[in-house]
């Protein structure tokens, strides 16, 4: 017997999260459907288990890049959660808003309800900030805990003074007013109980959705194609029991009013072009019948390429030294006692935004501080000697990629080509960020404690040096984005409209970091949040309203535009 629900959303992520939450505050049944299992890891919930959560075969997508000449013909490793909560449940936990001039380039591309002064009231909504902040920006009662970090090594302290020395202000609060200079990173951390833990969207969210009694979750049920008639969504087909396909069997799960897909920028468009949303011509090279010809799945795909600069300190503590050994176990004695510890720290305390050129009305490029060092290919293992770390990244990178699904069996991962450094802009970003880096770390307040560099080490020192250094050992820092993108009817690459829906399908919508038109200047986390939020105000408005028709959108397989119809069933079940 098929089951059905109102609303079936596909990925238990950080939007997910927020949709099945709100959606059952509103008394409508959610199914949501997971392709990870519980998030019942204890490293999930102590902030320092990200260093395990990251590379546990068990909590993630384990997806590779395509190998291109401009990274050194490597395949990089693009890891999404598979897990209750997504890539909430497995990432730094940095809380980063991004610039207001972002959103409002959002809107400025056609996509009304978007720019920074309409989101800002679902940043609020979903936040209670603890500690300082404005008000007029920050929340105070929302699901989602924000904490400052904690305070792991003198040598936060002595970054801020050497950034100062440089001429860059003191910016407490890079989610308020403006980014512009140092100060600490943000956490979704919470500090109210006897330990500090992470605090994700499942935890926040998704715990008291189900307590509603409303919401169906099924972990360990990836999805396998959303079931569309005449170019609605009813459905979506799910194989029950994991990611194999031995011995798991599928089944179908109705959507009274509408599916939600929010599975992550390389899940959601790879979902999309099985069930025959997509480029026509790419559906057909893979042998699934087109429903909708949407060029612009899958296309757009948008990441942050980093690269880190490391040195060698001398004459103070670092949490290399504090993180092996009897200083260990001490560490872990302290937080298991609620006292400050480095396993209740993310891993980058401290941040730096800054322009490459002053003629910039916002800054385009940040570096973040780690006082302590990782081995170099070795995931998680500190470095033996004590060190501290800088890594920074273009802001808004201009290159841009693309995920193609390469079957309709989801066991084969989908061909995942992001073209980092593609443009000159960000090659040129990757030698400003290393320069910026190096001058820190020579100003004046380090001297006493700068031994050496280590990476990528003096011998490297021309711009060319430098660009074919990140070239060579650069890499991502997960916050894929874009493949579903928001846009208006002129843009023939959009794939949902201003109000997430997708192009030509009716009762289906896209609610994650797909979605969004540009990059986002910092961690993508906060954004997604927000966009759950926003998702869900404009779903239970759009339920309230009785049959309206759309604007003209590309709909058949030629790529020819028609009108259709937004049904939406608040009225006619």
């Amino acid at each position: 017997m098929t089951e059905t629900f109102d609303y079936v959303i596909v990925g238990a992520g950080s939007a997910g999260c927020v949709l099945a939450m709100r959606l059952s505050e509103a008394g409508h049944s959610v199914c949501v459907l997971e392709a990870g299992p519980k998030d019942s890891s204890p490293y999930i919930h102590i902030p320092a288990g990200y260093i395990k959560n990251l590379f546990n075969p068990k909590l993630i997508w384990d997806f590779k890049s395509e190998p291109n000449a401009a990274t050194g013909n490597r395949a990089l490793s693009l890891t999404q959660g598979r897990v209750l909560g997504g890539s909430g449940s497995i990432n730094g936990m940095v809380y980063n808003r991004g610039q207001h001039a972002d959103f409002d380039g959002w809107a400025a591309r056609g996509n009304p309800g978007w720019c920074y002064q309409d989101v800002l009231p679902y940043f609020k909504k979903a936040e209670t900030r603890i500690g300082e902040g404005d008000d007029h920006y920050r929340g105070r009662t929302g699901p989602l805990p924000v904490t400052d970090p904690v305070q792991s090594s003198p040598l936060c302290d002595i970054f801020v003074k050497a950034v100062k020395s440089l001429g860059y202000p003191h910016v407490r609060d890079h989610n308020a007013e403006a980014q512009d200079g140092v100060g600490p990173w943000q956490f979704t951390i919470d500090s109210r109980g006897h330990t500090m833990r992470r605090m994700s969207a499942a935890q926040a969210y998704l715990r008291p959705a189900i307590k509603t009694g409303r919401v169906d979750v099924r972990p360990d049920s990836p999805a396998t194609r959303v079931l569309l008639e005449n170019r609605r969504a009813l459905g979506v087909r799910y194989r029950a029991g994991g990611t194999s396909g031995t011995g798991s069997p599928e089944r179908e799960v109705r959507a009274r009013r509408e599916v939600i897909v929010s599975a992550g920028a390389l899940n959601t468009p790879r979902l999309l072009q099985i069930s025959g949303i997509g480029s026509a011509d790419h559906l057909r090279s893979i042998g699934v019948s087109v429903e909708v010809n949407l060029p612009g799945v899958g296309a757009n795909l948008c990441d942050h390429y980093n690269l880190r600069v490391a040195a060698k300190v001398r004459n103070i503590s670092t949490i290399n030294e504090r993180g092996r050994g009897l200083p260990l176990a001490w560490e872990i004695a302290k937080y298991f006692t609620g006292r400050p510890s480095i396993l209740s720290m993310g891993p980058v305390p401290m941040r730096f935004f800054f322009r490459s050129a002053p003629s910039l009305p916002t800054p385009d490029l940040q570096v973040s501080f780690t006082p302590g060092s990782y081995r170099e290919g070795l995931p998680g293992l500190l470095d033996h000697y004590p060190g501290m770390t800088l890594g920074g990244h273009k802001q808004r990178p201009e290159s841009r990629g693309y995920v193609k699904a390469l079957s309709t069996n989801i066991d084969i991962a989908p061909l995942i080509q992001p073209n980092y450094l593609a443009a000159q802009s960000d090659q040129d970003a990757m030698v400003a960020v290393v320069k910026m880096a190096r001058a820190v770390l020579q100003a004046r307040p380090f001297a006493p404690y700068y031994v050496d560099e280590i990476f990528p080490g003096n011998d490297i020192r021309t711009d060319q040096e430098i660009l074919d250094f990140a070239r060579e050992r650069g890499g991502t820092v997960y916050h894929h984005n874009g493949t579903a993108r928001m846009g208006p009817d002129r843009d023939p690459y959009a794939v949902v409209d201003a109000r997430l829906r997708v192009r030509g399908v009716e009762g289906l919508r896209v609610a994650d970091a797909s979605v969004m038109p540009a990059p986002i200047s910092g961690a993508t986390n906060a954004s997604v949040i927000m966009i759950g939020e926003k998702a869900a105000d404009l779903i239970l408005k759009d339920a309230a309203q009785p049959l309206r028709r759309g604007t003209e959108h590309p709909s058949n397989e030629n790529g020819t535009t028609g009108a259709w119809e937004m049904t939406t069933l608040s009225h006619a079940l």
